[in-house]
């Protein structure tokens, strides 16, 4: 009934319906994102990750901290997964929690804010103080139309600073490896700050506002980097954390936080749940459970992950339905077959879609690549099979890289059903059943 309704209703009038439920949720609780001091991230990946790591840079000093992640929720020392398969929640739920905050004496809120929650209006009534861009790459086109529909829909944030109604300064904070850090950095900010990776041989122009890693040493278990001297051990995997690292380090010192106390904080950070997060059960080969689930994510996850192991790479992916980016199938299916000796493909999130037609997509991509059904690419329906299958095709010394789901607690299904799942509890249950 839901789908029909978005079928039939202009969408000027549904639009008009988000915006005033916007209006009413900030009106009913009182507009509490005023009362805190509000860092929005935005990007096509590693938002959740950077949502984290800022939060924990500014708990190391000393302030009291809200988040919101697709991945979690955050008041202060409370903290709970995200369950709602959204990531900006419905607009009185988000005012709700905001207020919540407000409540429990936290200064500061951390906001995942992704450009369908902006074209629902649920950022309406949020006074930004400073807007991250993460990077950006070509994704979601078919719901917004075109990249460059994509790239203003995530400049929305940045447009905010200038309108917003709260004191203090407005910084932007953008990843200057993107080449679409120009257009971030053409709307208005009190400070503008900038982050990059230090490439060697490439002349990088000093500038107090901008972040560069250098000595950058990538390893199994994280990497090491220096900024301003000061050196990272830092534990996350792959040089797209080395990115999500700097963003909040950017963040850390614009808000006057020593870059030793920002050090000390993501030091802290062993592992974000469901972003490279390995199942251990004592096996004799490694497991990564990652939601990475579009093309750019999967491709630096295969690539941060391949130098990791010197046996072969097994894949377990799928990809969404609900008429989510249809087009992004046979690509996810093409660079699995590119980076993995063997793929099996299965359900993720079908909706009210065919599962099976949509691994067949998946399935179509890793063909074109070289793979061969039956032989290094199989077809499963049932995710837990295919993880069976996946853990019994593995040798000792091998990776098997299960993607599309991270630490969601889900499996929605037609009608909006949802269906209890959790890849990482289901990895632990098909290893203690090995033989």
């Amino acid at each position: 009934m839901k789908n029909l309704l978005k079928r039939i209703i202009p969408k000027s009038l549904i639009s008009l319906y988000h915006f005033l439920l916007a209006i009413l949720a900030n009106i009913i609780y009182g507009f509490p994102s005023r009362q805190l001091t509000v860092i929005g991230v935005t990007g096509t990946t590693g938002k959740s990750t950077t949502v984290n790591l800022i939060a924990k840079v500014l708990q190391e000093a000393g302030l009291k901290v809200g988040l919101t992640s697709t991945y979690n929720y955050k008041i202060g020392d409370k903290e709970w997964i995200n369950d709602t398969k959204m990531t900006m929640p419905g607009r009185f739920q988000l005012q709700k929690m905001l207020r919540k905050m407000v409540k429990a004496g936290c200064s500061h809120l951390v906001i995942e804010t992704s450009s369908e929650g902006i074209a629902q209006y649920r950022h309406l009534g949020i006074d930004y103080n400073m807007a991250v861009l993460t990077n950006l790459s070509p994704e979601h086109i078919e719901s917004h139309g075109s990249f460059k529909n994509y790239r203003k829909a995530k400049g929305k944030l940045f447009a905010l600073l200038g309108k917003s109604k709260s004191k203090g300064r407005k910084i932007s904070v953008v990843n200057l490896d993107s080449d679409q850090a120009d257009y971030f950095l053409q709307f208005f900010a009190d400070q503008k700050w900038g982050y990059a990776i230090k490439q060697e041989g490439k002349e990088s122009q000093d500038n107090n506002n901008v972040v560069f890693a250098e000595d950058v040493n990538l390893k199994s278990w994280g990497s090491r980097f220096l900024v301003r001297g000061q050196r990272f051990n830092f534990d996350l995997v792959g040089q797209f954390n080395i990115y999500n690292a700097l963003a909040a380090v950017c963040v850390g010192l614009s808000l006057g936080i020593d870059l030793k106390v920002i050090e000390q904080g993501l030091d802290k950070i062993k592992k974000i749940e469901g972003r490279v997060e390995e199942v251990d059960q004592g096996q004799q080969f490694k497991v990564i459970v990652d939601y990475a689930h579009e093309p750019k994510s999967l491709e630096n996850l295969y690539q941060a992950l391949r130098p990791t192991t010197t046996g072969k790479i097994i894949a377990v992916l799928g990809s969404c339905g609900g008429g989510r980016d249809k087009a992004r199938r046979p690509i996810l299916g093409r660079l699995a077959a590119q980076f993995a000796d063997q793929v099996i493909v299965t359900n993720e999130d079908p909706y009210d879609e065919d599962p099976q037609i949509i691994i067949d997509q998946v399935i179509k991509g890793a063909v074109e690549s070289g793979k061969q059904l039956d032989e290094n690419l199989f077809s499963l329906l049932d995710r837990r099979q295919a993880i069976k299958k996946a853990l019994s095709l593995a040798d000792p010394h091998d990776l098997v890289i299960i993607t599309g789901k991270g630490a969601e607690q889900c499996i929605m299904e037609k009608g909006g059903t949802r269906i209890p799942w959790d890849d990482r509890q289901v990895v632990r249950e098909e290893l203690n059943n090995l033989e």
